[in-house]
């Protein structure tokens, strides 16, 4: 399967792509995860954001985090997939792009990441290694993991 990648500083998004972004963000983290939490952060506003596209749809999206915002590393976040493109590969590529697209943007360094612990083989199979101990956030386990060049 095909896709095209677009990243745009949040200043650069159309209304649409951001619509889109929050929309599949919602869909996923807020109804399909039943989680209530404040998506909608501030942080955007300070991010680098990855589209995946399929045709002109959103098939995968995450957002790059500077060093000192989230972490003091930089960081990859909101990484989500729409439902109609899980198992395409379509997170693997958005990862491996996220990755790269950190390296370019923010300058070469380490990359830590909040992971859903569910995630953690998928993760690790990308260079990221276990960095905290499980930790609870709005109800969903998660877990500190780190990226080092």
């Amino acid at each position: 399967m095909e896709f095209t990648p677009h990243i745009k500083f949040f200043n650069e998004l159309t209304v649409t792509e951001l619509y889109n972004i929050l929309r599949l963000r919602s869909e996923v983290f807020v109804v399909e995860q039943n989680c209530v939490y404040q998506d909608i952060d501030n942080k955007d506003l300070k991010c680098y954001h990855l589209m995946l596209f399929k045709d002109n749809e959103l098939a995968a999206y995450a957002r790059l985090v500077p060093p000192g915002l989230s972490f003091n590393e930089m960081s990859i976040g909101r990484v989500v997939s729409n439902p109609k493109y899980r198992r395409t590969g379509a997170g693997r590529i958005l990862m491996k792009l996220a990755i790269e697209k950190c390296q370019q943007v923010f300058a070469e360094g380490a990359i830590k990441i909040g992971a859903q612990t569910y995630l953690l083989n998928f993760y690790s199979s990308l260079g990221f290694v276990v960095a905290s101990e499980p930790y609870d956030e709005d109800g969903i386990p998660h877990i500190d993991m780190i990226r080092k060049l």
